[in-house]
């Protein structure tokens, strides 16, 4: 991936962390954009998400973030000025759970110092 990708990856996800906290639908839980990866020829970026709460409540925020992709493709297109404004695709990121039952698991294997 060259500089210029990682640099328009990170402004994309700048910019929907921003505009996230407008939205005004209520599917949408408390959300986390943890990555960015647009095309190089900037047509589509998949956006990785990670919701606290149930997996109920995870499906209700990525409908809502789908609902609300033309929204967040026009803020994309009136902040960062890009030749190409990039379709969005929202995808589960299940990194930060798995990171948070990793942490469980050792936290069990290591005796308590009382």
């Amino acid at each position: 991936m060259t500089e210029r990708m990682r640099r328009v990856n990170a402004a994309v996800r700048e910019v929907l962390s921003e505009a996230v906290a407008e939205l005004k639908d209520p599917r949408i839980g408390f959300v986390t954009f943890t990555a960015v990866e647009t095309s190089p020829d900037l047509r589509e970026a998949r956006v990785f998400v990670s919701v606290l709460g149930s997996e109920r409540k995870r499906e209700l925020t990525l409908l809502g973030l789908e609902a609300a992709h033309g929204v967040l493709q026009a803020r994309i297109a009136r902040e960062l000025r890009m030749k190409r404004t990039p379709q969005l695709a929202f995808e589960y990121d299940p990194t930060v759970e798995r990171g948070v039952r990793m942490s469980k698991l050792i936290d069990e294997l290591v005796p308590d110092d009382d």
